[in-house]
């Protein structure tokens, strides 16, 4: 796949994040789960890190320690975008707060692509 394809879909994921994190939550209808908020953060973070390893897989060639560095760079790309939105959401919004569960959510999401992403090294490899 091109790279400039897998760019555009990472940055399209990124933007649908950005937007559903900072939009109004008012606007976006009530679900009794527990602990649904979590789950969509892990869920969130866990595709935005495939999404950008699999172009910074791309970027960097594909050789084995590019593959390190593809894993890294979109593992600490992630945290940082979760750690951007939560601020931006205490400070832009007014019916969101900053949650620190939510990074951690955020995170653990961002590690599990990483290892999804490892296990499934092979396939990702011929994308």
């Amino acid at each position: 796949m091109p790279k400039q394809l897998l760019l555009c879909w990472a940055i399209i994921c990124s933007g649908v994040i950005t937007y559903f994190c900072l939009t109004d939550s008012s606007n976006i209808p009530a679900v009794s789960f527990p602990s649904i908020d979590k789950i969509v953060h892990f869920c969130f973070h866990f595709g935005f890190t495939i999404s950008w390893i699999l172009f910074f897989k791309k970027e960097l060639k594909g050789k084995e320690a590019d593959d390190f560095k593809a894993y890294l760079v979109a593992f600490i790309f992630s945290v940082f975008f979760g750690i951007t939105i939560e601020i931006l959401q205490s400070v832009f919004t007014t019916t969101r707060a900053a949650d620190v569960t939510d990074i951690l959510a955020n995170t653990i999401g961002g590690t599990t692509a990483i290892f999804t992403a490892i296990a499934f090294k092979k396939r990702i490899d011929k994308i």
